[in-house]
């Protein structure tokens, strides 16, 4: 992997999915949350239905799925949540939740009611910050009183473009007045975050048209915005397409610099490539979820859960027959099931390491060495010694330990240069389905 492209892949999550195998045998989830520290964990609740399905979307998710699918997914959630919470026992705690998708808000004012009493059922009703993902179509006055009344902090939705050409250009067909009135609806529901997320390097798009994007975004004052560049992923609708650009890579990364000057210069602080964050924007209540050591504990079909030495989840598909197949897999499965873990990638002691690196270093603040060293006992400096490449090309500031401005540019190039060569090949050995 070389650091010559700025868009290699947005590194989320470390190790991907694609590097999970099926686990043989099973572990039992009280056996691998033994030895984890119960009182800051992380909650996450996956509903893997949308309206539509985003033509740049590889996420595990269903369009249109019949109504007595809905029923039945929220019917197993309860089972799944039962079964981990038993498992986790009665010391967990959480210090931050959130729902996503798919879309969460795909379900009814009624469903979301049902969802909330499953998931204070296993995570507790104390008051911690809680996110949840919208979409323009179903961000309605109904499902947000919803959202509002059980202490949603963070609402964020998918706006992509402001102009309906640009999104349907990137797959996503929806109309300039409904993603007004939605966002129109989520400031009258008073929830203390806005995030709007926007994307770059959409066929057609230009400096001119981003900026419009850009300025409309502004005029809801966000407290926070997400910039995704525009990938083109097998077995997604844009994938299906022929997409090859020779000028794209500087096309994504010219719209992203003039993004970086405008929001800056409207007040945004820029926490990674992609967060930025109004600097007068409320602090969630309650501690920080800290991604390099604290656990997540999913719940639902496409959720992952995490602890120091596994990540796991359940089978994960793209395409639509595969979906539906997970899907009806996962729907058909005994409670008992769920108090196992079934794919996974087990952590040693280097993965560990390599992981805490990626996840600190991709982010604005960067990489506490007194922190890694409490945590590991040597220096990342030592551990990881190709750094040196990042500081020589100016992308890292080797005595802060955080990258610089153009470093920060380049994270979709980082994050991929620095997985190992174990989780590399596994990734590689994957079979998009």
């Amino acid at each position: 992997m070389n650091l010559d492209s700025p868009y290699q892949g947005y590194l989320y999550a470390y190790p991907h999915k694609t590097a999970y195998r099926r686990l043989e045998p099973r572990p039992l989830l009280r056996d691998v949350w033994a030895d984890e520290p119960p009182d800051s964990l992380f909650g996450y609740v996956h509903l893997p239905f949308c309206e539509m399905r985003c033509g740049f979307c590889n996420l595990f998710t269903r369009a249109n799925p019949p109504d007595e699918q809905v029923t039945a997914y929220l019917a197993q959630l309860r089972r799944q949540a039962v079964a981990v919470g038993e498992s986790l026992g009665p010391a967990a705690s959480f210090s931050r939740l959130a729902i996503g998708g798919g879309t969460p808000t795909y379900l009814t004012a009624a469903e979301l009611e049902e969802l909330f009493d499953i998931v204070t059922g296993v995570f507790g009703a104390g008051p911690v910050p809680l996110s949840v993902e919208t979409s323009p179509a179903t961000a309605t006055p109904d499902r947000l009183a919803v959202l509002a009344g059980h202490g949603t902090t963070r609402i964020s939705i998918g706006v992509q473009s402001f102009l309906d050409t640009e999104a349907r250009a990137a797959g996503r067909p929806q109309r300039l007045d409904e993603v007004l009135a939605a966002l129109q609806t989520i400031r009258d529901a008073r929830i203390p975050v806005l995030n709007i997320d926007l994307i770059y390097g959409i066929d057609g798009q230009t400096a001119q048209t981003w900026q419009h994007s850009l300025d409309e975004a502004l005029r809801w004052r966000p407290e926070e915005l997400y910039l995704y560049p525009l990938y083109v992923r097998p077995l997604t609708g844009l994938g299906r397409r022929a997409h090859a650009r020779a000028d794209w890579d500087r096309q994504r990364l010219d719209l992203y610099r003039q993004a970086v000057d405008v929001l800056t210069s409207s007040g945004y602080v820029r926490h990674s490539m992609r967060q930025f964050r109004r600097v007068d924007a409320p602090v969630p209540d309650g501690p920080d979820y800290c991604c390099q050591d604290d656990g997540m504990v999913g719940l639902g079909c496409g959720a992952r859960s995490y602890t120091k030495t596994l990540h796991y989840s359940f089978d994960y598909a793209v395409a639509v027959p595969e979906v539906r197949a997970v899907l009806t897999d996962y729907l058909s499965r005994p409670a008992d099931d769920f108090r196992y873990a079934e794919f996974g990638f087990h952590l040693d002691e280097v993965e560990q390491r390599r992981r805490w690196l990626l996840k600190s270093l991709l982010r604005a603040e960067g990489v506490d060495a007194n922190a890694y060293r409490e945590r590991f006992g040597t220096d990342h400096t030592g551990d990881f010694p190709q750094l040196r490449e990042l500081v020589d090309r100016g992308w890292l500031d080797d005595a802060r330990a955080v990258l610089t401005p153009a470093g920060l540019d380049h994270s979709d190039a980082i994050g991929p240069w620095l997985v190992s060569g174990e989780v590399r090949e596994a990734m590689g050995m994957y079979v998009p389905r």
